[in-house]
């Protein structure tokens, strides 16, 4: 039976930044536009936890029952280290995602955005079947795909939807893709630690038919493109220029990722990337909401 703090670290919370920040984002772009709904953002923030820890309990049993966690570098894999039957793991990813199911209907019902119904079921699809099925995409290079689409514009524009109505402005698109690509980096960071390990194991991540050098590159360009893309926002809003606050800290994770941090280092690279991301949409939120404001 695992321990609570092993269930904890099963969870992986170092990435629950891609769970806050797109509902970060969408609520300072709906705050701009003129619209504060508290609850509704609750709601939202509990359907995107609920989403990410269950997609991390799904991955731990997917993994783990194909052996692919059986030797690794980074965080507790519950089902790998058998600290917790596939079974328990399996009903816990299950009991996330009625979670986000039954906060994901209650918002609906108050946006009256009744579609959103079908995104939400793509979204526990698109969880389950990372690594679950017969053919998982996340085997097939189709991972980062994933994420910037659910974590970026789906969880973005799906925020801002329920929680104002109109048309949703540059700093809504603007946010969304920042999102996506910095969300992508902490996947790229994790694969990238994981290129041995998957390759043994047969897991065809976008890192693994990259390459090492390749891959780094790619989280260079995801951690900086979303500062260009602040950049020319702040040229029509300068409230949106906050963002580039958190320049420092993103140029010394490339420093470190292009100048060949591996293993334990990695590691430390993930949570820093999804400190990067809280960041970046912590100020971009603060500047859609004032730059709507002035």
């Amino acid at each position: 039976m695992a321990t609570p703090s092993q269930w904890v670290q099963g969870a992986r919370p170092r990435t629950l930044p891609t769970a806050v920040s797109p509902v970060l984002v969408g609520t300072g772009v709906a705050i701009g536009n003129g619209t504060v709904a508290p609850g509704r953002a609750l709601l939202a923030l509990l359907v995107a936890v609920a989403l990410v820890i269950g997609v991390n309990f799904a991955n731990d049993y997917s993994d783990g029952i194909r052996g692919t966690d059986d030797e690794r570098v980074g965080p507790l894999r519950l089902v790998g280290s058998k600290a917790a039957t596939p079974a328990q793991v399996r009903n816990a990813a299950l009991g996330c995602f009625v979670v986000a199911g039954l906060a994901g209907l209650t918002l609906v019902s108050l946006s009256r955005q009744w579609w959103l119904i079908a995104v939400g079921a793509a979204c526990i699809a698109g969880a389950w079947f990372y690594t679950g099925g017969r053919r998982p995409y996340g085997y097939a290079g189709l991972g980062e795909v994933a994420v910037f689409v659910f974590f970026g514009p789906v969880a973005v524009l799906g925020t801002v939807i329920t929680q104002q109505e109109g048309p949703f402005g540059a700093p809504a698109v603007i946010g969304a893709v920042g999102v996506g690509m910095l969300a992508c980096a902490v996947l790229v960071s994790n694969n990238l630690r994981d290129i041995p390990t998957d390759t043994v194991a047969g897991k065809r991540t976008l890192a693994v038919l990259l390459g090492d050098t390749d891959t780094r590159r790619l989280y260079a360009g995801l951690v900086i493109a979303p500062f260009l893309l602040s950049l020319l926002a702040g040229l029509r809003s300068w409230p949106l220029l906050l963002t580039l606050l958190a320049l420092p800290p993103a140029a010394l994770l490339v420093r470190d990722v292009l100048g060949g941090a591996d293993g334990r280092a990695l590691v430390r690279v993930l949570g820093r990337t999804g400190l990067l991301l809280l960041a970046w949409s912590l100020l971009t939120a603060a500047g859609a909401a004032v730059g709507g404001i002035l």
